[in-house]
């Protein structure tokens, strides 16, 4: 389970984020490439833009489901 005093600080600001326990797979880059980019410094993946509408906000939820490491937090705010 993601946990938010973990997070990446290059996300964008907002509920969904990746954190620190990111093994770089990219799949939440092919699931939701709308929300999801590789970080600047090419060694883990960040929510660049959260999402802003249901079709963005289900890819990002799919994405958390099928988180391999479960880095994808939802912080509810």
């Amino acid at each position: 389970m993601a946990n938010k005093d973990e997070r990446y600080e290059d996300n964008a600001p907002g509920k969904y984020y990746v954190d620190k326990t990111c093994i770089f797979c990219s799949l939440c880059v092919e699931i939701a490439p709308e929300n999801f980019k590789e970080a600047e410094d090419g060694e883990h993946d960040i929510v660049y833009k959260q999402p802003e509408n249901a079709e963005e906000e289900a890819k990002v939820r799919e994405a958390m489901e099928n988180c391999p490491v479960e880095c994808i937090g939802d912080d509810g705010e």
